[in-house]
């Protein structure tokens, strides 16, 4: 049995190794040896292909998402970083664009933000509180508007922080009394006007769509945690409610100019003026405001006897009372403001009605009614001719007219930016100081618009001359150095009628005086004439401003001068150890009251000639350098 199991087994085992044997022998008979070896190198070259071909996909995939990568490992990123990594090339092109925009903004707020450089004389003596300079430094010019014109400013920031009253402290003379509140309150960066730094929303910016990265890629380029922002902004959900909210607007602004609460109503609009009533009637909705008209709003001192208007809206005509029929219909908007507060001084008639009813009323070519509210007949006479050339309408007084006025547009409230300035890009038409200029020229019919002498004659210089507080003490000295250089010199204080000095401001190239509302008729001098600001002793630089930066508004070259210690009377007043030469801000922090009677009421001036003489020079060569052009 064993030795026929192995016999078979042997049997079996010889077989198979002669069928293999068979096969080779059939294969090689078939495949040919050379065909057999072209048909392995070929299949070596298809492998080879196939390898280098995924590597090359590998490595141009990872190119794509390596930079941004990196940048996030070096901490290098930007709110749309991964929208970056997605689209390199377009990235690259459109942020320089965007960041030198950017830039130009930046720059030109830094521009209107800048103080100014004033150039420094060698004095013969200084003291700690007072640096004697001559200014004769401009920014540069982003609204000029000719030759000699200075740069249209803003103040800053919608109202500019450096020149206003409400921010620095008052001005000068009886009539001006600021509160230490507002004198002593904080700048702010943005008021109305130009901002120091313009900031983008990224949220706005055009992003293109995200390159999808798969899981495991996107968890090795993971960059650290940056300001989320979505692509596309999520469209917000706005029912019924929302949408009423939305389409009423309310009739009062007390927010966002810090000078004046002003209200606009359109439609149906009914005045009484004994009642001190504005109503909208019709509206969709009712609310009620109580605003005083006069652009110094946080001033109690200036406001305390302004008339309070009420200004409201009803749905329902019936609910106003007896007044609600109309007494008289005008198809001519109105204008409702007041004449009170601090208007019997020369400065602040112009900068708070004078100057805000041009840029609130020019615009309606005299078709406009005023109605006053507190009526002063003695000031409203005085400015008349102002009145008359921007209303084809007698002025109403308000407290007196028992009747309903009914109108389709009235506002109350002036239209103002600044003091003494205003802001071309937010007002009407674009009006600029040096329109408001023109304007006050030929209401007065003022002939010479440039300040260019005639053939053979000498430039006219004015000297004001103050009667009582910060005098000309020496004003025979300056006027004999003036006209030895080359001046008409024509010395006036001037008088309750504008026109008459008005009149002889027009004749002359230059004016001349100590800080005070005397200045303000630097409105009547021909545009490219030259203005001369002398500051007294006393820290009062921040004074100065509200007559430095709006002469250049108005076109004119402007030269600041500050007395050395030695040309100030108050050397005969004080010893040399005396507070108010050795710490004027320490004067300056007990109030307003303080400073206007330690520097403005008690001090003269005596110029030391010899240090004022280059002033007079600049002066008479700029007028001489129009003469040329």
């Amino acid at each position: 049995m064993e030795g026929g199991g192995g016999g078979k087994m042997g049997y079996g085992g010889h077989h198979h190794h002669h069928d293999t044997a068979k096969l080779l022998k059939a294969v090689s008979r078939t495949v040919e040896p050379r065909n057999f070896g072209i048909g392995l190198v070929a299949g070596f070259l298809i492998v080879t292909c196939a390898y280098f071909s995924t590597a090359k996909f590998d490595a141009i995939h990872i190119a794509l998402v390596s930079p941004d990568a990196r940048n996030a490992a070096a901490g290098i990123g930007t709110p749309v970083s991964a929208a970056k990594a997605s689209n390199q090339r377009l990235d690259d092109l459109a942020a320089p664009d965007l960041e030198d925009a950017l830039s130009k903004l930046g720059s030109k707020a830094e521009v209107l933000d800048k103080d100014d450089d004033g150039k420094i004389l060698p004095s013969p003596e200084t003291d700690s509180g007072q640096t004697a300079s001559l200014g004769n430094t401009r920014k540069d010019d982003t609204f000029a508007s000719g030759g000699g014109g200075g740069a249209l400013l803003p103040p800053l920031s919608s109202e500019e922080p450096a020149n206003s009253t409400q921010e620095q402290g008052g001005l000068e003379d009886e009539e001006l009394q600021v509160q230490d509140a507002i004198a002593n309150s904080p700048k702010k960066s943005n008021n109305g006007s130009s901002p120091a730094v313009f900031h983008s929303d990224p949220a706005t910016l055009p992003v293109p769509p995200v390159q999808q990265i798969p899981p495991a890629q996107q968890q090795e380029t993971k960059a650290p945690p940056v300001q989320q922002i979505p692509l596309i902004p999520e469209a917000k959900k706005t029912g019924p409610e929302e949408s009423a909210r939305r389409e009423w607007k309310p009739l009062c602004d007390l927010a966002s100019n810090r000078r004046i609460d002003w209200c606009e109503l359109d439609g149906d609009v009914r005045v009484h003026g004994v009642h001190g009533t504005v109503t909208l009637v019709g509206a969709a909705k009712a609310e009620e405001w109580r605003v005083k008209p006069y652009p110094r709003k946080v001033d109690t001192n200036a406001m305390r006897f302004v008339r309070e208007i009420t200004v409201r809206s009803t749905t329902d005509a019936g609910a106003i009372g007896p007044e609600a029929a109309c007494t008289e219909r005008r198809d001519v908007p109105a204008l409702l403001f007041s004449d009170r507060g601090y208007t019997g001084n020369y400065f602040h008639a112009y900068t708070d009605v004078i100057l805000p009813l041009f840029l609130t009323a020019k615009q309606y070519g005299g078709e406009v009614l005023f109605l006053v509210s507190d009526f002063q007949m003695w000031w409203l006479g005085k400015f008349l001719p102002v009145f008359k050339s921007l209303s084809n309408y007698d002025l109403v007084n308000l407290a007196a007219d028992n009747r309903t006025r009914c109108f389709r547009h009235v506002q109350v409230g002036l239209t103002c930016h600044s003091d003494f300035s205003i802001d071309p890009r937010r007002a009407p038409n674009g009006y600029s100081m040096v329109d408001f200029t023109k304007f006050m020229r030929t209401t007065y019919g003022l002939p010479r618009d440039l300040a260019v002498p005639a053939p053979n004659a000498r430039p006219r210089l004015l000297i004001i001359a103050r009667a009582r507080t910060r005098r000309f003490v020496n004003a025979d000295e300056i006027v004999h150095a003036a006209k030895k250089i080359g001046f008409e010199v024509v010395v006036s204080e001037g008088t309750h009628e504008i026109a008459p000095f008005a009149e002889q401001a027009n004749t002359c190239d230059a004016m001349l005086g100590v800080h005070g509302a005397g200045l303000t008729n630097m409105v009547f001098l021909p545009t490219r004439g030259v203005v001369i600001q002398v500051v007294p002793l006393g820290g009062l630089e921040f004074v100065a401003g509200y007559f430095r930066n709006p002469s250049r508004d108005m076109g004119l070259e402007y030269f600041e001068y500050r007395i050395a210690r030695n040309e100030s009377t108050l050397t005969e007043q004080y010893p040399p150890d005396h507070p108010i030469f050795t710490d004027p801000d320490g004067v300056k922090s007990k109030g307003w009251d303080s400073l206007k009677e330690a520097y403005l009421d008690k001090q003269d001036v005596r110029l030391d000639m010899r240090r004022f003489r280059p002033v007079l020079k600049k002066a008479i060569a700029h007028i001489r350098a129009n003469k040329l052009q």
